[in-house]
């Protein structure tokens, strides 16, 4: 086998891909109060969890995957292992992966393996790891893969609309007032990522509204003379997703449009109802194309 891609479980993967054998899963742990301990696996029932989180005044946690998983995970005869990672400001899985892999070369000898700190989370790993299998299957050098995907990474857009602030407000991300204020009112905070760091960019109360004023801030941002992937993460939120790609669509050319449901990790982060998009550019190169 040529490649080989290792996404963490933050990863939206499609139902497609789960099964083929380029890629592996390398699950983390979610633990919510003292009884409620699951691995975010195939085995994952996102509505027991939400049903979980929703009665624990606790923070629901999660536990990265140890370095000795990644070093299992590049096991095997791939000529060129990808490691995806969510944002290291949110996890250590990315540290994991590092470690993983030097452990992995120190007792294997040499073999090319790159770790991807995806500066982003769900299906911002997931355009990651579609854009790899796309640069594997063109046939490229493992040097110019690596090259493309640091800067197609770089060039993803993240944004989010969380209906629920409780797990902000109980790991410490939001305070109690703020979240109290925007749960009575209503006020949904249109959020985005910033190289792995999260960003309020607005505000609006009503959820529809939040959502609109996400579509319109994405299409603001992008120039128009370009094809994008848009990919879409909703946790238990089918409607809300399908209501941001219909705006976006409006304004933007997209060569791909994926939606997903959120696994274990994105759903304790967006928590119930919360929708996620990220949106990229097409081509290889925008600076050489238009150079």
């Amino acid at each position: 086998m040529r490649y080989k891609i290792v996404v963490d479980s933050c990863c939206e993967l499609p139902e497609e891909l789960r099964s083929d054998p380029h890629f592996e899963i390398v699950p983390l742990s979610l633990e919510v109060g003292d009884s409620y301990r699951v691995m975010d696996d195939e085995h994952f029932d996102q509505k027991e969890f939400l049903e979980q989180v929703a009665r624990s005044p606790e923070c629901p946690k999660s536990a990265c995957p140890s370095p000795e998983a990644y070093r299992k995970a590049c096991l095997g005869d791939a000529e060129h292992i990808y490691m995806i990672t969510l944002s290291s400001h949110l996890s250590g899985s990315y540290n994991s992966a590092v470690l993983g892999r030097e452990l992995f070369l120190e007792e294997n000898g040499e073999k090319q393996i790159h770790v991807v700190d995806s500066e982003s989370a769900s299906c911002g790993e997931t355009q990651i790891a579609l854009k790899l299998m796309e640069l594997e299957e063109q046939g490229l050098p493992f040097e110019e893969i690596v090259e493309e995907i640091e800067r197609f990474r770089s060039d993803i857009q993240t944004y989010f609309v969380l209906d629920n602030l409780d797990t902000l407000r109980k790991n410490g991300r939001l305070s109690a007032v703020k979240a109290f204020v925007a749960s009575t009112l209503s006020i949904k905070p249109i959020m985005a990522g910033n190289h792995g760091v999260i960003e309020q960019k607005g505000q609006c109360i009503g959820m529809r509204k939040a959502l609109g004023r996400m579509a319109e801030e994405i299409v603001r941002v992008l120039p128009k003379a370009s094809e994008y992937v848009l990919m879409i993460s909703h946790c238990n939120a089918r409607d809300r997703a399908e209501q941001v790609k219909k705006l976006i669509l409006e304004k933007l050319q997209c060569a791909k449009v994926v939606i997903l449901d959120t696994r274990g990790i994105s759903s304790m982060y967006a928590n119930d109802g919360g929708v996620i998009v990220t949106i990229a550019s097409n081509l290889r190169d925008t600076a050489r194309q238009t150079a």
